[in-house]
């Protein structure tokens, strides 16, 4: 860039989802004037809310959670002012059909055996079932093992796992944390789970649930981004972009507009047909034609009277996996309940529709909660995000893409870029951080950084740093 320019160095954000959002909440506050482009009339991506039509209520498209162990994303809250809208948790709390409850939750113990106390007192598990979930945990204790191709529902057959321990621990762990069946899940990313958010430290695998709706959340961020001479554009669709040596031109609504650089923050499937007919793009289209995706849906339910004092709960043994008590989240202390239940890897509701998924939904919450089945349900909707999110498979890191592209001033944001992250809100925040690095770089800013350490091991977790 031309070293004598007084005008502040310009850059379109494309895409207001949280990648979008956390690149340019990072450049606005370095000097750089960002120009925010969002298709539509809300912030957030599919971490959003909206009016839902047929309801009259304000719905998100789906319950999103944190974790302790997500230090960018918590730093992106921090930054936006509104970590104080999160509400944390230490417990979890697995229930089985019946309504009989396991809490698992921390003691005094140091990690990695911090939760081991609750571990062996949960009633879901018998003692062979602990046993061989507790052998699995020495495997991957000392470090993370690499992709070796290899399922991870493989690798816990391989490693002596019972069936109640697969269905009951591993499956509702790990298809919540990553939108995908066991037999479809890397050992890397599995193991990362499993490290990161519940041996590394006491604070990892504390659970942070917003207390607003999601849309809500995320306008700080762009009022942020206004507060620093940038812009939000929103019902603005980017439809191309060209670069050249020296600027890019973006496209919308048929109109071009020049820019020092650009962030394209939009999910790979809508990268793909951004790209334009150039030599460069072809080995990136082709890595984004290997990624696979996974539904996830939320089935939204209004009961006439409180059906539950549980804040949120793993549900085990079938197809709703997670209750959160929306009413109780979110303040609302009238005499009815508003409860979200949320199927993970949720491929086989895909073509059911909505009626036959509520009945389902309301045949297994009373099994649960007794109180559900005299509860007058007042209303529903269900909403199914049916690209939600990339499958974590096994060998699919040699197709993320780096944030950096073949053009010097483009550079890439998202959950689907290689972060080290599977497909989360962390994930997200972290490639906005990086992209924003990669900015600030090619404008001869060389030590800007943005992305934050992860949360440091704790007892005796220290030993494998």
């Amino acid at each position: 860039m031309n070293q004598t320019r007084t005008e502040p160095p310009t850059v379109a954000v494309v895409g207001g989802g949280l990648a979008g959002l956390a690149a340019s909440c990072a450049l606005s506050n370095t000097g750089f004037r960002v120009s925010l482009f969002e298709r539509r009339s809300y912030l957030g991506g599919r971490a959003s809310s909206y009016q839902h039509p047929g309801t009259g209520e304000v719905v998100d498209n789906c319950q999103h959670l944190l974790l302790g162990c997500c230090t960018n994303l918590i730093e992106f809250y921090r930054r936006i002012g509104v970590e104080s809208k999160i509400r944390w948790f230490d417990q979890y709390t697995f229930l089985e059909p019946g309504g009989r409850a396991s809490a698992i939750k921390p003691s005094f113990l140091p990690a990695p055996f911090h939760t081991a106390p609750a571990f062996l007192r949960a009633s879901c598990l018998d003692m062979s079932d602990k046993l061989s979930i507790a052998r699995a945990m020495l495997v991957l204790t000392p470090k993370l093992p690499s992709d070796t191709g290899e399922a991870f529902l493989t690798w816990l057959r391989r490693h002596g796992q019972t069936q109640a321990a697969i269905e009951r621990f591993w499956k509702g762990l790990l298809v919540s944390a990553l939108n995908e069946d066991l037999n479809r899940i890397s050992i890397h990313y599995a193991a990362q789970v499993v490290r990161e958010s519940f041996l590394k430290s006491v604070s990892a695998g504390r659970i942070g649930l917003p207390m607003v709706p999601l849309t809500e959340l995320y306008e700080g961020g762009g009022e942020y981004i206004k507060a620093r001479d940038g812009k939000v554009e929103f019902r603005s669709g980017v439809e191309s972009f060209s670069p050249e040596p020296s600027l890019i031109k973006v496209s919308i609504g048929g109109k071009e507009t020049s820019f020092d650089f650009a962030v394209l923050a939009v999910p790979f499937d809508a990268l793909s047909r951004l790209l334009p007919q150039h030599s460069g793009a072809e080995k990136l289209r082709q890595e984004l034609n290997h990624f696979q995706t996974s539904p996830i849906t939320g089935i939204h339910l209004w009961f006439d009277r409180p059906i539950t004092e549980l804040n949120h709960a793993v549900l085990l043994d079938r197809t709703i996996q997670w209750m959160f008590h929306k009413s109780k989240l979110l303040g609302r202390n009238g005499g009815g309940s508003y409860i979200e239940l949320v199927v993970s890897s949720s491929k086989n509701l895909v073509e059911r529709s909505k009626t036959e998924i509520v009945e389902l939904a309301l045949s297994e919450l009373g099994e649960f909660f007794p109180e559900a089945r005299t509860a007058k349900l007042v209303k529903s909707t269900v909403i199914k995000e049916v690209h939600a999110t990339f499958s974590p498979g096994p060998g699919v890191d040699l197709y993320r893409p780096r944030p950096e592209t073949v053009w010097p001033r483009v550079f890439l944001a998202g959950d689907w870029v290689a972060t080290g992250w599977p497909a989360t809100m962390e994930g997200a925040v972290r490639s906005g951080y990086m992209a924003a690095e990669g900015v600030a770089r090619a404008s001869g800013l060389q030590d800007t950084k943005f992305m934050v350490p992860d949360l440091p091991a704790s007892g005796f977790m220290r030993l494998f740093e």
